[in-house]
């Protein structure tokens, strides 16, 4: 049957010439008996009607016309009502709903005249004159109710496109916005990178001067620093990488727009900080610290601190949240729950946040660029959770 129906949907010129010919031959068959008319002058007529409900959706307009001078010809030769004449309430239904606005006027007004019209060109001399004008009314009311059927289809069609449209362009601005967003991020991330890779560098240009200062003195010391020197130039090497894969020309910084970026360590901080303002959080730490890249350590605590702003904002006033690091031999994990009402998760997803970043784009941005991996949604017993894990070496 659905094939059947985009079928129909895309050849309406054949539905209607097929009703066309119904149309046709059940007037034909009364033609012929003389009941309609003279036959010679029923035929062309009928004929012509059956034409406009063939086209009348390749061309209403014409068709309108062609239907009105069928029926002042019906008028002009006495071919009394016959049921191609029923063409005409189809017309006046096709132009109300898809033909030009001077169309559907001229078809209301003329299919309000032609039950009027007829009754006065064929009028039934039993008939009293109530009894008449009550069956001119009772003609006229099946040319009111098509027009008017006509009419709303063309409104609600109006109306679905206007939406339809609206929504296009609501997704281009936000695929727009999403992009912006991500541009942005990318930026931001890159300049915490330079600062980053700045940093490793000013540690190795410091050990390379003492190691070459102590390298007689103290050959152990020298020795310390050299192999100081080859870990963090590693390291800067990897921030490198990543730095490389986010940098977008024209980029133009700001003096003083770099400050010193915080670590994993300044996250008990963060806490303390959603404490004092009113957030109870349940900070905990498994496994065992150690020194980090400093891409990660970023990462982890831009991801709390997005998340912990987010409740704040979201998550009503006897919200909760627990904030778990955890150290595993090849990573960090990450686990930011709250059970607040929280927020829609398109403001994640489009930035909805009053910290650094840009909800969710910001933070897959971010674990992205240490090779990490995020899961991010609403709790089952309400509120939300983020979780992360942060890879210690970066992906090849």
């Amino acid at each position: 049957m659905q094939r059947l129906y985009d079928f129909l949907r895309r050849h309406p010129t054949w539905v209607d010439g097929s009703w066309a010919v119904v149309l046709l031959g059940v007037s034909l068959v009364g033609g012929a008996t003389g009941v309609f008319g003279p036959p010679a002058a029923a035929v062309p007529l009928t004929v012509l009607l059956c034409l406009v409900v063939a086209l009348r959706r390749r061309m209403p307009e014409k068709m309108l016309l062609l239907a009105a001078a069928v029926g002042l010809a019906q008028l002009i030769t006495d071919v009394e009502m016959t049921p191609a004449d029923f063409a005409m309430l189809v017309i006046v239904y096709t132009v109300a709903a898809e033909g030009a606005r001077w169309a559907s006027r001229f078809a209301l007004g003329a299919g309000l005249c032609a039950a009027p019209v007829a009754h006065l060109r064929w009028p039934n001399e039993q008939d009293s004159v109530a009894a008449g004008v009550a069956a001119a009314v009772f003609m006229t009311v099946p040319f009111a109710l098509a027009w008017v059927l006509g009419d709303s289809i063309r409104t609600r069609r109006a109306y679905f496109a206007q939406l339809e449209e609206r929504a296009a362009r609501l997704e281009k601005e936000r695929e727009a916005q999403s992009k912006v967003a991500v541009a942005a991020e990318r930026a931001r991330i890159a300049r915490e990178l330079h600062d980053v890779v700045a940093h490793n560098v000013s540690v190795m240009v410091v050990q390379a001067d003492g190691a070459a200062y102590v390298l007689d003195a103290a050959p152990d010391q020298a020795k310390k620093a050299l192999e100081t020197i080859s870990s963090t130039g590693r390291q800067a090497l990897a921030e490198m990488r990543r730095l490389l894969g986010v940098l977008r020309t024209g980029e133009h910084q700001e003096a003083g727009e770099y400050v010193p970026q915080p670590d994993v360590q300044q996250i008990e901080d963060l806490v303390e900080q959603c404490r004092g303002s009113g957030l109870p959080v349940d900070f905990k730490v498994e496994g065992t610290p150690r020194p980090l890249p400093s891409g990660v350590e970023l990462t982890a605590y831009r991801i709390v601190q997005e998340a912990l702003t987010n409740t704040r904002k979201h998550g009503g006033p006897n919200a909760g949240a627990s904030v778990r690091l955890v150290y595993f031999d090849d990573g960090l994990g990450l686990l930011v729950e709250d059970d607040g009402k929280g927020a829609p998760h398109e403001l994640y997803e489009e930035g909805g946040f009053d910290g650094q970043g840009h909800g969710l784009i910001g933070m897959r941005e971010r674990v992205g660029m240490v090779g990490g991996t995020l899961d991010a949604g609403p709790r089952p017993g309400g509120g939300f959770r983020i979780s992360a894990l942060l890879p210690l070496k970066p992906a090849h």
